[in-house]
């Protein structure tokens, strides 16, 4: 029997039958076969009725509730705070909170310190008082961890801003930073594209270190009020934490003594970087969490809130926002069209839509707008290699990235368009740019290449989330898939991502999922592009991955993971199940011929009895990873385009690729 949760904070435990949506007991294939149909029928409904009428898909991209704290925080720091917003935030964030008085960052998860102290801190600001119940039951549970003194780092510069914490005590960041050529250990460009957006401004603050006046004390976060930060011992002399801890002092100690003309040069130096990434829409890398400090950045160093660079970027910051019926409102950290629209027409297409409909033909359209074509960041590491591809967001020309290109490629490749020759076009130019982009191992990245230094990981100024962006064998599985669809499986390139993902394998049979939760993300993503690119599903690493995902399968016919399985190995391959992640299991049985098993047929039959009236499926769970184990995403579209792409293929086979007879 295999274990899951109960959405509970503890450890898995077993899953009786008795508690899903089903008995169990598998029907016969037949009726698992009407059952499909009527469901990918209704699944296509549901999908084809949200799409936009210039013909993109977005779902709500769902994350934690510091996106709204820091949004406020960001309004108090600039003078610009509403009540209209204060109340709307502070309802959805007292929505967030858990029973025992905290927020966690995924639902069911535990927790979470500073996402709990940014949370308190916010509905300081809506008005809520410490002596109120749920406040006091918030500020209890923040002391027993700590305090303020064991938050991470970001948590303490939002802090800083208004004097709750001192810059002192604060890891140092100089803007000097911008000079380091690409070729010197932590140059801006050693870090992850997301890191870089953000640490370029940050540098900035660091250097001015601006306090504005406090609206009220924080003393109740405090463990002791008297020694808020209690000196803590250095790491070994030997060790890297503890070469890196007396960098950071010796850089403290640099700030003191910085050459005024170098910092004032530096600090310009940093803005003119700031703003020639600001997007046309006025964001930065279409992601809140850069937007916002590159706001704060420029208006420490002069820019009016009137001038047309912050009046675009503070637009941008109130798109991300998402109001609901209630009077609620939820801050996106990002959206996601292009990536959503891509997945829909995959899904619609494998449902057996037809492939000139008149959806799919918009979608491409739009699609085709979304192309990029002139250099980003990415250029820094590939300065001969010319640009294309898409971006995840409506507007990132800076930085398409990898993943999205490869699943808008297999999307295009779908469709019946009336242009095909541009669509050719497109799709040659994203290929080029994505056969650049390997890495020196064979793999790929998200966003840059060779973008695997060990060094700004150590900095405790990153003691959240991922700053580099290393290839992920989910990323290369979805290159390789896209490779081997446009006839390019015996290309010596795709060679070298086919042998990195088979040595990737980890011993149970799984591959480690970077950007889906995690296992059965993972392990979904490579099977269907290693049978793609010809490796035989009875090769040995298809069996494994086989036998795995049967053995990880809920009582119920479906399959779960919770987040917790990047740190905590009792989790792996275990959970509730889901919608999106029972699709991906499914996806790669498919691949690996089992259509006629008993694991297939029971997962099909999970999601035909757990889909909706409306076509839609329900998922409270977070299966979407911006850092593992740090920052995880609901995204609410998986559950409609994953479970549709499986229904499709066990309905209609696998799909077939127009360019599978072409030359490498």
């Amino acid at each position: 029997m295999t274990a899951t949760t109960d959405g509970s904070t503890g450890a898995p435990r077993p899953r009786a039958a008795a508690a899903s949506a089903t008995t169990g007991v598998a029907p016969g294939a037949d009726a698992v076969l009407g059952a499909a149909r009527q469901a990918a029928e209704r699944g296509v409904g549901h999908l084809l009725a949200r799409q936009d009428a210039q013909g993109w898909w977005k779902g709500d991209l769902e994350t934690n509730v510091t996106m709204d704290a820091e949004d406020l925080m960001l309004r108090q720091f600039l003078g610009i705070q509403d009540e209209k917003t204060l109340r709307a935030a502070g309802l959805f964030i007292r929505g967030e909170q858990r029973d025992d008085g905290t927020w966690a960052t995924f639902y069911g998860g535990p927790g979470e310190l500073s996402t709990t102290i940014e949370a308190y801190v916010a509905l300081r600001l809506a008005g809520d008082r410490p002596e109120d119940a749920h406040m006091a039951r918030a500020s209890a549970w923040i002391r027993a961890q700590g305090g303020i003194a064991a938050a991470r780092v970001f948590t303490r510069i939002w802090l800083a801003l208004f004097g709750w914490w001192k810059w002192d005590d604060l890891p140092e960041l100089p803007p000097e930073l911008i000079f380091l050529p690409k070729w010197v250990p932590l140059n801006i460009y050693d870090f992850g594209c997301w890191a870089r957006q953000t640490i370029v401004p940050l540098t900035v603050v660091s250097a001015k270190r601006p306090v504005r006046p406090a609206p009220f004390a924080l003393d109740e976060l405090h463990t002791d009020p008297r020694r808020p930060n209690p000196v803590k011992p250095l790491a070994p002399v030997a060790s890297w934490d503890g070469v890196f801890q007396r960098l950071d002092k010796v850089l403290h100690a640099y700030h003191k003594v910085a050459p005024r003309k170098l910092r004032r040069t530096a600090m310009r130096s940093a803005a003119r970087w700031i703003v020639e990434r600001q997007e046309n829409d006025g964001c930065w890398g279409g992601i809140q969490p850069p937007a916002v400090y590159s706001v704060i950045a420029l208006h420490l160093l002069g820019y009016d809130l009137q001038h047309p660079v912050m009046r675009a970027g503070l637009e941008s910051l109130d798109r991300f926002a998402v109001w609901r019926e209630d009077g609620a409102r939820m801050i996106e950290a990002c959206q996601s069209p292009v990536w959503d629209t891509c997945l829909a027409v995959i899904a619609l297409a494998d449902a057996g839509v037809p492939a000139d409909h008149p959806a799919l033909v918009r979608a491409v359209d739009w699609m085709l707008d979304e192309e990029i074509t002139r250099p980003g960041d990415w250029a820094v590491r590939r300065p001969g290699l010319p640009p294309g591809g898409w971006a995840f967001e409506f507007h990132n020309d800076n930085y398409p990235d990898i993943d999205d290109t490869a699943e808008v490629i297999l999307a295009l490749r779908r469709v019946q368009h009336p242009q095909q020759d541009r669509v050719d076009a497109a799709i040659a130019r994203g290929v080029r740019w994505n056969l650049g982009m390997q890495s020196k191992n064979g793999a790929w990245g998200a966003f840059d290449a060779d973008n695997t230094s060990a060094f700004p990981n150590r900095l405790p100024f990153c003691d959240f989330g991922e700053v580099i962006d290393p290839p992920s064998a989910d990323v290369t599985a979805h290159v390789v898939e896209m490779l081997a669809y446009e006839g390019k499986s015996h290309d010596p390139r795709t060679r070298r991502g086919i042998e990195w993902l088979l040595a990737e394998q980890e011993a149970n049979g799984a591959w480690f999922g970077r950007w889906g939760v995690n296992y059965v993300y993972g392990t979904g993503s490579v099977v269907p592009a290693l049978t793609a690119a010809g490796i035989p599903a009875s090769h040995p690493a298809i069996r494994r991955a086989v036998g795995w995902l049967e053995s990880v399968q809920n009582d119920d016919g479906g399959w779960g993971e919770d987040l917790r399985s990047y740190g905590e190995t009792e989790w792996v391959g275990r959970g509730p199940s889901t919608a999106s992640q029972t699709a991906w299991a499914l996806l790669a049985l498919l691949a690996a011929g089992e259509r006629d098993g008993k694991a297939v047929e029971r997962g099909i039959a999970w999601l035909a009895e757990t889909q909706r009236e409306d076509g839609s499926w329900d998922e409270p769970y977070f299966t979407g990873t911006g850092f593992p184990r740090d920052f995880s995403i609901n995204y609410h579209l998986y559950r409609q385009v994953f479970p549709l792409t499986a229904l499709g293929r066990y309905v209609h086979g696998e799909p077939f690729s127009p360019n599978s007879t072409k030359g490498s």
